[in-house]
């Protein structure tokens, strides 16, 4: 395995260009094997390893990590991030994720919550009465480790235009594709490790024909394609995967579409969508604590408003 300080130096030009990435894409494997990824945030740690998380709300990330650590991270969209010429970055590695609840903002996590109060404004207002009766299930985090083994970066795609011939196409999910430039391809190696790749996608009977450059090793099996937004607050948030089958013909690489998954706001979005993710994101809280048997963790509410204090105030 590859040292992680020598693959990611904190100060250096690279982890510097990560750390101005609102977000990244985050790939693990299924307990099938088919690679799955959604956007997430992260923080580069002094030993070189990335500090990820997630709330008990969604858990799945970390199950399928303590199953198989082999995990991907693409730093590919730019939104918000300053940077003059960005380049697509991919980290493979390996993924840890212990079953501890973490509710104290302290140390890395603290620095990582203060990170997602200043860039994301909005998320400070959940530190208030009401609020605190509805989202302490946000609070409740299971940490991610993710050691690097393997640093790449490539050049963003060129927008492939045609969206509109996309949207016309009739096929699973180009609805919700047809709004964006590019996409993540999401599938697997040979060894059936996840591979990340920001790309274009043009539409084709039977599937998306996807631009993969021959350096890239992807091969055949189960795959998606990702796409997601924020605005240059970290809100207006929508992600959405169009889950497949990759197959090599003559012309390259399709991607035959058969799941379109949305987990948060639709790309049609109804009034109730809100109140539908906070009730299922509440029932996961409670289902993850009742099957370990533990109980409500309290949140201390004073520490992250004085991060938030701190934010405010520099």
């Amino acid at each position: 395995m590859s040292d992680s300080t020598v693959l990611l130096t904190p100060g250096s030009s690279l982890v510097e260009s990560i750390e101005a990435y609102r977000t990244c894409e985050f790939a693990t494997l299924t307990k099938s094997g088919s690679p799955v990824a959604w956007p997430t945030s992260g923080l580069v740690k002094a030993d070189g390893t990335i500090l990820l998380t997630t709330a008990l709300g969604y858990p799945q990330k970390a199950f399928n990590v303590r199953r198989d650590g082999r995990v991907a991270l693409l730093f590919s969209n730019p939104t918000a991030s300053g940077l003059e010429n960005p380049r697509q970055i991919l980290v493979r590695g390996h993924a840890t994720c212990p079953d501890v609840v973490h509710t104290e903002p302290r140390g890395d996590l603290g620095q990582l919550w203060g990170r997602l109060m200043e860039r994301q404004p909005s998320s400070q207002a959940y530190l208030d009465w009401p609020m605190t009766q509805m989202t302490d299930f946000y609070y409740m985090r299971l940490l991610i480790t993710v050691t690097p083994t393997e640093v790449i970066e490539r050049p963003l795609p060129q927008p492939a235009g045609g969206s509109g011939a996309l949207a016309g196409s009739g096929l699973l999910g180009a609805e919700a594709l047809a709004s964006f430039d590019s996409v993540v391809l999401t599938a697997v190696d040979e060894s059936g490790a996840p591979v990340l790749l920001r790309t274009t996608v043009t539409a084709e009977e039977g599937g998306y024909r996807v631009a993969v450059p021959g350096d890239v090793p992807v091969a055949a099996g189960p795959a998606g394609l990702l796409v997601h937004r924020h605005d240059d607050k970290l809100w207006n948030l929508y992600n959405a995967s169009v889950r497949g089958e990759l197959v090599a013909d003559q012309g390259g690489w399709l991607l035959r579409p058969e799941r379109l998954v949305e987990p948060g706001a639709r790309h049609k979005a109804g009034a109730l969508d809100q109140l539908r993710i906070l009730r299922a994101t509440r029932a996961a809280t409670k289902n993850y604590l009742n099957r370990r048997g533990l109980a409500r963790p309290s949140i201390p509410w004073a520490e992250y408003r004085t991060i938030r204090s701190r934010v405010r105030n520099p």
